[in-house]
């Protein structure tokens, strides 16, 4: 059974909005963890050498359409899926929708990182890496990650939800870019299909 599984997939997941609170959209870069390294470095080398954490909101727009750009140019092709998902407002525990959030965002990046990086009918082997916020770091969203992967599709694939400062990775940091990049259609500056073809980042 374990010769049949596929290597291990990392996916990490970032927001733009807050749960609960109006729409909320998630940021995801799914990678195999062979892979991370040199996705990394392909990031890392756009920033300034002296860059601290970036953060999406707090930079000029046209840069990080640039940097984005730059990043899918030089980025291994084929080897990652890049995903902005719109989670339409509920009602609810905030901790819990923001649960439900990344379990919707990680089935539906898993499903095209499926088909268009493994090649293969299924997937296994995942680890979702999280930036730790007041919402994951809660009981409630906890116990809704473990009912997931226990009943929920292609979320039971997943190993575990680790919560991670953004700062101590530049993928997180990646994922926010992602998340943030929403903000270019709802301003109507940019539509689904720019955004795809420009930046590489798929649209739900």
């Amino acid at each position: 059974m374990a010769g049949n599984l596929n290597k291990k997939v990392l996916c990490l997941i970032d927001e733009y909005g807050t749960a609960g609170v109006g729409d909320l959209y998630l940021g995801a870069v799914i990678v195999l963890a062979r892979d991370a390294g040199r996705v990394d470095k392909c990031f890392t080398d756009l920033l300034e050498p002296n860059a601290n954490e970036i953060h999406a909101a707090q930079l000029d727009d046209g840069y990080l359409q640039g940097l984005l750009h730059r990043f899918r140019s030089g980025a291994p092709p084929g080897r990652v899926v890049m995903l902005n998902q719109k989670i339409t407002p509920r009602g609810g525990e905030a901790p819990v929708l923001y649960a439900q959030a990344v379990i919707e965002t990680v089935k539906v990046g898993l499903k095209r990182f499926q088909k268009d990086v493994l090649g293969r009918e299924t997937i296994g082997n995942i680890d979702v890496i999280t930036d730790v916020n007041h919402h994951n770091d809660h009981p409630l969203f906890d116990a809704e990650i473990e009912r997931a992967r226990k009943e929920d599709g292609r979320f039971r694939g997943v190993n575990r939800v680790t919560k991670l400062d953004s700062a101590a990775s530049r993928l997180l940091q990646l994922a926010d870019v992602v998340a943030y990049s929403r903000k270019w259609i709802v301003g109507a500056d940019l539509n689904a299909t720019g955004l795809r073809e420009r930046f590489g980042v798929l649209i739900q």
